[in-house]
Formats: C-alpha cells, sequence, structure tokens
C-alpha cells in the first residue's frame, strides 16, 4: 500500500471515467429559490423509499436545503446543458431565464426536466470535504411517454445516449419479479 497522498487531479481524471448523471438540487428559503447542478445524486433505499445526493459543505445552495428541509431533485434532459452550466456557476441569481413551478412540497421544479423527485431531508452524514444527505422520497414525476435522452456528465464533458432497448439489463427482470410479487412489509 502506497503511504503517498493521492493527487486530487489524477483522483479527478480517474473518477471522471464513470459516466453520471447531472441533475439539479433545488428548495426554496424564504421565498428565494435556491439550487445547484449535482453529479452526485443516487437512489438509496425502495423501502423506505430514500435517495441521496453530496453537497460541498461551503455551498450556499445546501445551506437552503439545510435551513428548509426540504429539496427536490430536477433530472436533466440532454437539452438542458445551458441550465447545468448555469447552475454549477457562481451566479448568484441562478434562476433567472429558467422557467419552473413549485413542487407540492414548494421547491423548484424546472420545467421541462426528465423527471423530479420531491423530498424532505431524512438525515446529514460527514464525507469529508462533502456532506452525504439522505432524502425521504414524498412525492415522483410521472414518467414520460416521450422519453428525451438524459443529460450525462463523462471525462469532463457533457454527453448524451440512449439505452439499448433490444438488451434489457438482466437484473431488471429479476427486480420486477420481485415487486410483482412480494410487499414492502417483506422486503428485509
Amino acid at each position: 500500500m502506497a503511504d503517498e497522498p493521492i493527487d486530487p487531479r489524477a483522483f479527478r481524471q480517474v473518477l471522471g471515467q464513470f459516466c453520471t448523471g447531472i441533475t439539479i438540487i433545488t428548495t426554496m428559503q424564504d421565498d428565494v429559490p435556491s439550487g445547484f447542478a449535482c453529479q452526485s445524486f443516487a437512489a438509496l433505499s425502495l423501502d423506505p423509499p430514500l435517495v441521496l445526493f453530496c453537497p460541498t459543505k461551503m455551498s450556499r445552495s445546501w445551506q437552503a436545503i439545510e435551513a428548509s428541509g426540504r429539496f427536490c431533485v430536477n433530472v436533466l434532459t440532454e437539452q438542458q446543458r445551458d441550465i447545468c452550466a448555469r447552475f454549477g456557476s457562481r451566479d448568484p441569481d441562478k434562476f433567472a431565464g429558467v422557467d419552473w413551478h413549485p413542487s407540492p412540497l414548494g421547491s423548484p421544479v424546472i420545467d421541462n426536466a426528465l423527471a423530479h423527485i420531491d423530498c424532505t431531508v431524512h438525515s446529514v452524514h460527514d464525507g469529508g470535504d462533502h456532506f452525504v444527505v439522505f432524502g425521504a422520497v414524498q412525492s415522483l414525476s410521472q414518467v414520460p411517454t416521450v422519453k428525451p435522452r438524459p443529460l450525462l456528465f463523462y471525462r469532463g464533458e457533457y454527453t448524451g445516449i440512449e439505452p439499448d432497448k433490444t438488451t434489457p439489463a438482466q437484473w431488471r427482470d429479476d427486480l420486477e419479479a420481485f415487486l410483482t410479487t412480494t410487499t414492502p412489509d417483506t422486503w428485509l
């Protein structure tokens, strides 16, 4: 095992080989919308329904989310690169020119996002220079009938991809069978 510290640039380049989706995490605090671009988002649990995201500890948007106790995850489409760039910037008014409407909990839902997940803050954990925030899912958007391509981030660049419709993931059939033959109280 090497005793040398990991070079941050090398760390970032190696982890850039992992393709991620891009989300905008939003909230309202004192009637002011706040949000940031976030790649570190994932589904966490089916029962209870939980998601997670990882804001930097210095994030002003995280401070607003922490104060409000709620947030909405907006999954971006490939056509929303400009929105991603705006929310990834230090612009003080990231919502200028961005159309949105309130979620059931009142957080901003960005118009034309691929999906949104409305949450309350469930718990917060230390993650080095970030926090790991678990969110309790309160409501979800419908799955669109016309499915635009998602916005992805790979090797430091935006990209998009559409799944091959002829080869579903093997675990998908197993998961569907599990969900249709069990009830949440048996998911242990």
